[in-house]
């Protein structure tokens, strides 16, 4: 049996036995799982290796790779400007950033932008590298030279590689400075958070070793009924799918363990995060946490508001996205069946973190060992997600 360490309220017990299981049954390395309720910390636990190889163990600080989940850095911080009256919702995007209104783009709002439906998903022309990444500007340059590959606002798409550029170019024309630096002084600074797009070199020491999923974890993933039209796609250069993905990225798997890899601007693949953080950092969105909120009511409502929801272009089955994040909807989503309100994010790592508004739930959960599917929501995180809503029943 794997020890568990740290702390949880009574009456969340249910969390800990389901974290426990997914060790003892569900392929766990290491993780770290977290939740906040109503502003206040009721679950904080990990266990395991962060690296198998040396037995170095998971500790309560322990960073690691979370993927995808790294998107509500840059949606996240792109939403405080709005929530402080600096950004509109329904302005174009254009306003802030003049280069992007290229190719019929002008009136492509920052809404639409938000919600995966401005037709941008693909960084083909200039596929994500170490090189691209540490530049920028070849990566903006590009997505606001491109012409969409739908109408704007008529369809929804996942713009996997493409959305952290596409809100992280207009923190940066605000601020005036970097997406990190915005993100250090005016959310992780304040908060205490331990999330990262670019890893400071005295963090580095505490980031877990990514652990890939063994191939027939991989196969049982990608057998998913919902998934076949996606898997298909994704394999076929000539389509979409695949130019927005394995298209849009001159880096594999391989990269994850490359410590040049955190050391650059990667806010849409490869931000870095300790679980603890993730919760806090969600729940200081819907609440007060020690005195900082980074989202009023209000915009909290727009948030979680579906936006989207129906096929997506490019994952080829259900998503739905409110303004910034995923919404329950579709395989992706690991929503138990009646809840709703939710937003959050998944990642290919297997990290997932979402709120719960309703309920004043904030929860974070941070592995090494990859998904078995593209953008996780795997079964490791619906057993725990399950286990939260079992507690509140």
């Amino acid at each position: 049996m794997t020890e568990i360490h740290g702390s949880t309220a009574a009456g969340f017990e249910a969390v800990r036995e389901a974290f426990e299981r997914n060790f003892a049954e569900g392929g766990e390395v290491g993780a770290g799982v977290a939740l906040y309720r109503h502003g206040e910390p009721v679950v904080d636990l990990w266990g395991g290796y962060a690296d198998p190889e040396t037995r170095r163990p998971w500790r309560g600080d322990t960073i690691a790779a979370i993927a995808s989940t790294c998107k509500t850095f840059a949606t996240g911080a792109l939403l405080t400007l709005v929530d402080r009256g600096r950004v509109d919702l329904a302005a174009p995007v254009a306003r802030y950033w003049p280069e992007f209104a290229q190719h019929g783009k002008g009136e492509i709002t920052v809404r639409t932008l938000l919600s995966h439906r401005a037709g941008l998903p693909s960084l083909h022309d200039c596929p994500v590298s170490l090189e691209t990444l540490r530049a920028w500007t070849p990566i903006t340059d590009a997505l606001a030279a491109a012409t969409p590959e739908w109408p704007p606002g008529t369809a929804h798409g996942y713009h996997g590689v493409s959305i952290g550029h596409l809100a992280g170019e207009i923190v940066r024309r605000i601020s005036g400075g970097t997406l990190s630096e915005y993100l250090a002084a005016e959310i992780t600074g304040p908060l205490g958070l331990d999330c990262y797009i670019r890893v400071p070199d005295a963090a580095m020491p505490r980031l877990a070793t990514m652990v890939l999923p063994d191939a027939e974890s991989v196969s049982l993933g990608m057998r998913i009924p919902e998934m076949a039209d996606f898997v298909a796609a994704l394999n076929d250069p000539e389509t979409l799918t695949y130019r927005a993905l394995y298209g849009s990225v001159a880096m594999g798997w391989e990269s994850g363990n490359d410590p040049r890899t955190f050391q650059v601007e990667s806010p849409s693949m490869d931000g870095v995060a300790s679980a603890r953080s993730l919760a806090r950092y969600f729940a200081a969105m819907i609440g007060e946490v020690d005195g900082v909120r980074l989202f009023g009511p209000d915009l909290v409502e727009q948030i979680r508001r579906p936006q989207a929801d129906g096929p997506d272009l490019i994952l080829r089955t259900r998503t739905a996205w409110g303004v910034g994040f995923a919404v329950p909807g579709g395989p992706f989503w690991p929503a138990p069946e009646g809840i709703t309100g939710l937003f959050g994010q998944s990642g290919a790592t297997g990290s997932f973190a979402f709120a719960d508004p309703d309920r004043g739930l904030a929860f974070g959960y941070v592995p090494n060992r990859g998904s078995e599917l593209l953008e996780g929501g795997d079964f490791r995180v619906r057993s725990l997600v399950e286990a939260v809503y079992a507690v509140m029943a």
